[in-house]
């Protein structure tokens, strides 16, 4: 097909709508799959602190599980682009989250809570792919700024609504708590099966230029690996989540600490707060980045990361700290929002989205996986204070790496003649 062609049947893509009745589920699947999600990180932390694990215990299961998810981030994207069924993929890993959820409060052992955590990197490394795969597949690129914005409105609603149902349930003295987000599993396999299939457009659904919807044109695989822009994102976003991943745990493991009867609803405030304050901001994050570009944005949200650290490593008080947390608000929400926006906007036209979203979900995963871990050494060695000032110092270093080397994603292919995706070796078909 002439490149021309290929261009007005992109345009003609684009303007196909899906139905209410689809985006309407797509927005409750965020909802649930967020809820149950919320178990692992903080939750899961502060609940092993209880059971007496310490600090280094905590650091290398989470690590671990790190590294589970690290291995399936590119094979998984790769599983994304070419599989039909992504709600297929969704549904198995709906499961497989209800598992570790029951694998983490029925036996939390060294053994098995490491096996929690392995299956659940595993899972994610599908899971939050195919759900973004489904909204592009859905709503096209033009749409997706708005879209995701809407999916992160219903997800901080989600962690919202099972925070406070955990917190309730535990401050009541009642041990089933972790048994809240496995419920949720049912309404999230409702909600997949009212996104009708027919409406979710393969070659979309992976960034593909092609009209062929049996066979969508695929940039090379190997191109990604050359592609300067998603590099430069993926290693600033590493450096991010190399302070980010290990800071609430960090909260909530000093909180729970503090007193075991009171730190159930400070951590579930510390979240929900937070998350309220997101599922207000999400949706004019994606239509502010359409309007006014990425950059500006995710420059305000990386800058708010090393400004918290700092000051959590002067306080003590716990209100203080829920105050603090507060500018986890702005970032939470640009990133929750733009990370795919710049992914699908520097592979626009490649059919290769969904394995950029891993190979970024690896390098980003290496800074995540090794956090938790160096924080729990900094935290056995030199306290607190130094360690949320180790972190601030990362999250800056992050900070001056995406503004000097990243530019504009918007529109790039508009821009001065440019093609941010890959021009070069078209594999036909996809297998």
């Amino acid at each position: 097909m002439p490149r021309q062609g290929i261009a007005e049947a992109v345009t003609v893509r684009e303007a196909a709508a899906p139905s209410q009745p689809s985006l309407l589920a797509l927005s409750w699947l965020n909802f649930f799959l967020s809820s149950m999600q919320t178990a692992f990180g903080p939750i899961a932390a502060a609940y092993l602190v209880i059971q007496g694990w310490t600090a280094k215990d905590i650091g290398l299961v989470l690590t671990i599980g790190g590294i589970a998810s690290l291995a399936g981030q590119v094979p998984g994207g790769e599983l994304v682009d070419m599989v039909r069924g992504k709600r297929l993929l969704v549904a198995t890993g709906v499961v497989t989250v209800a598992l570790s959820v029951l694998i983490l409060r029925l036996w939390p052992s060294f053994a098995l809570v490491t096996l929690a955590e392995v299956l659940q990197g595993i899972t994610g490394s599908v899971l939050g792919s195919a759900v973004v795969a489904i909204s592009l597949g859905l709503v096209g690129h033009t749409r997706l700024p708005e879209r995701l914005g809407q999916n992160q409105r219903f997800a901080a609603a989600g962690a919202v609504a099972v925070t406070l149902s955990m917190a309730i349930v535990a401050y009541s003295g009642s041990h089933w708590a972790l048994f809240v987000p496995v419920a949720l599993a049912f309404p999230a396999l409702v909600a997949l099966n009212h996104i009708r299939a027919e409406e979710i457009d393969f070659a979309r659904a992976s960034g593909a230029e092609s009209a062929n919807v049996e066979q969508p044109q695929r940039g090379s695989r190997w191109a990604l690996f050359k592609n300067r822009r998603l590099l430069i994102f993926a290693g600033s976003i590493a450096l991010f989540q190399l302070a980010s991943a290990s800071m609430m745990p960090l909260v909530a493991g000093m909180l729970a600490r503090e007193g075991k009867g009171r730190a159930a609803p400070l951590i579930a405030a510390l979240i929900i707060v937070p998350q309220l304050l997101v599922g207000l901001v999400a949706p004019r994050i994606g239509q502010w980045a359409e309007k006014h570009g990425r950059k500006p944005l995710l420059l305000v949200g990386l800058a708010a990361l090393p400004v918290r650290a700092a000051l959590f490593a002067f306080v003590s008080n716990p209100l203080a700290f829920l105050v603090i947390q507060l500018l986890d608000v702005i970032t939470a929400a640009v990133l929750g929002v733009l990370t795919a926006v710049v992914i699908a906007d520097v592979t626009k036209g490649t059919g290769r989205f969904n394995l950029a979203q891993g190979i970024f979900g690896t390098v980003m995963g290496v800074g995540a996986a090794v956090s938790p871990t160096l924080t729990g050494l900094i935290v056995d060695h030199f306290g607190s204070s130094v360690t949320f000032m180790s972190l601030a110092g990362e999250g800056f270093v992050a900070f001056v790496v995406l503004a000097a080397f990243l530019p504009e994603t918007k529109d790039l292919d508009q821009k001065e003649g440019e093609k941010p995706t890959m021009e070069p070796v078209l594999e036909g078909t996809a297998r």
